[in-house]
């Protein structure tokens, strides 16, 4: 087992590496900063107009469908599964694999750490950012107001910004559009509704989920630009925005139909 792992392993890094050295970057193409200014707005907003508001005690249909739904913006249940499976990956003996069935497995193993990196690393950011901020949670909005930051506190009730959960949904939410571009609107919106119970169950403000969603579904993209650029599971267009590859579900249908 060790032995094919550290197999594995090493051809894995060392694909990555040759492709990073010969595949030009073409994230210069893309101008980040309408999506960075398009949140920064939105979170002043929210923080103008809606942070304050937003602690109140919401309707006990809202408070019992958001305590279940808010559990879906848990990271567990996306890096978990792609990690299992990632594990998995590495013990495969693959050059013992017919054609179809190594690009199914390969298109699996790329969509699992794409998940894994694409979800994994706004949440690590996102800790970080909070410890930095230190902002009060609503629970403490009566003793210390909506606008209360503790930089450098390491406490739950000084995590506030940005919102963990709309972090995650963020990722996966860009995850899923860049897997599965037809469904983005479905997508977006289920995203977004889950996002929001953060609010309603009262454990963030407004600005704090607008700025974590934002964080999360831009930093998705750009683990996707990075993937482009290695050659896994999307293609680059002129633009440098990533592009799903034919090949990615096609040999998955190809696979069953076999």
């Amino acid at each position: 087992m060790l032995a094919r792992s550290r197999q594995n392993s090493s051809a894995t890094f060392a694909i990555i590496g040759r492709r990073f050295r010969v595949r030009p970057a073409l994230y210069g193409h893309i101008s980040w900063w309408p999506w960075a200014a398009g949140i920064a707005l939105l979170a002043a907003f929210a923080a103008a107009f809606l942070d304050q508001a937003s602690v109140r005690n919401w309707h006990e249909i809202f408070g019992a469908s958001g305590e279940i739904l808010t559990q879906l913006g848990l990271g567990q249940w996306y890096l978990w599964p792609a990690a299992g499976w990632l594990l998995v990956a590495n013990q495969i003996d693959w050059a013992s694999l017919r054609r179809e069935k190594l690009m199914a497995v390969y298109n699996r193993t790329c969509i699992a750490m794409f998940v894994l990196v694409g979800v994994g690393l706004p949440g690590l950011l996102n800790i970080v950012l909070k410890i930095v901020f230190g902002r009060a949670r609503p629970k403490l909005f009566a003793q210390e107001g909506a606008f209360s930051f503790h930089p450098g506190a390491v406490n739950a009730v000084y995590a506030s910004f940005p919102s963990g959960h709309a972090t995650t949904m963020g990722s996966v939410a860009g995850v899923l559009v860049l897997l599965f571009p037809r469904a983005k609107y479905p997508i977006l919106a289920l995203c977004m509704a889950i996002t929001a119970t953060r609010v309603v169950v009262g454990a963030h403000y407004p600005s704090d989920t607008i700025v974590g969603f934002g964080m999360g579904f831009g930093l998705a993209v750009a683990t996707g630009l990075v993937f482009a650029r290695l050659g896994f599971l999307f293609r680059t267009m002129p633009a440098g925005l990533p592009v799903l590859k034919r090949t990615v579900w096609g040999s998955r249908r190809k696979t069953a139909l076999a």
